[in-house]
């Protein structure tokens, strides 16, 4: 009897601490000097694109993808959103930041079109860094490693404080971007990534 309360003490102690660091092991931030910096797509792209841009003047790549969508809002795709906004912003590196068009809705598709974009710099890239969201670096990193091996690939979190913090259920937002982000980085793990 004793052994078995001993195991579930301990069971109870290990969820205990996988419900608390859950949402630290969705992020990773390991990012490395690169060929390419490639900013992900997304609805709240800002943030990212910033971090980005800030990576790009530090010296951590010699060029900056930026990953838009061909859908139109307003009379206008995100791709001519996206370049005009790097045409206001990024002052001396312009020249050397690409709108990237991406035509898929997911992340392991936007990988696909990254793959064609990385193939029009010069000189050839033999390494990237994915600039996306925090909760959403361990995802992005995995996919990006699995559909471009041919590349060397690392992470740079771009907070998005509306969307997630630490600790996870402090916020409703928070807790819902958590609970489909790992929904997502399973249904990866599991069956995505053997396609």
């Amino acid at each position: 009897m004793k052994r078995f309360l001993a195991i579930v003490v301990f069971l109870i102690l290990l969820a205990a601490v996988f419900f608390i660091e859950a949402g630290n092991y969705l992020v990773v931030n390991n990012l490395q000097k690169s060929d390419a910096i490639v900013v992900l797509a997304g609805d709240q792209a800002d943030d990212r694109y910033y971090r980005g841009l800030k990576l790009l003047r530090q010296g951590y790549g010699q060029h900056m993808i930026l990953d838009a969508t061909t859908a139109v809002t307003y009379g206008h795709s995100y791709t001519e959103l996206a370049a005009d906004l790097v045409a206001r912003t990024a002052g001396a590196e312009a020249s050397r930041v690409i709108v990237c068009p991406i035509n898929g809705d997911s992340t392991k598709e936007e990988a696909t079109d990254v793959g064609a974009c990385l193939k029009t710099l010069q000189p050839p890239p033999h390494s990237g860094l994915v600039v996306t969201d925090n909760y959403h670096t361990r995802r992005a990193l995995s996919i990006f490693s699995n559909r471009l091996p041919e590349y060397r690939w690392t992470a740079a979190a771009a907070d998005n404080s509306y969307l997630f913090g630490t600790p996870w259920w402090k916020h409703r937002e928070w807790a819902k971007t958590y609970l489909t982000e790992w929904q997502k980085l399973i249904w990866w793990e599991l069956f995505d990534r053997w396609r």
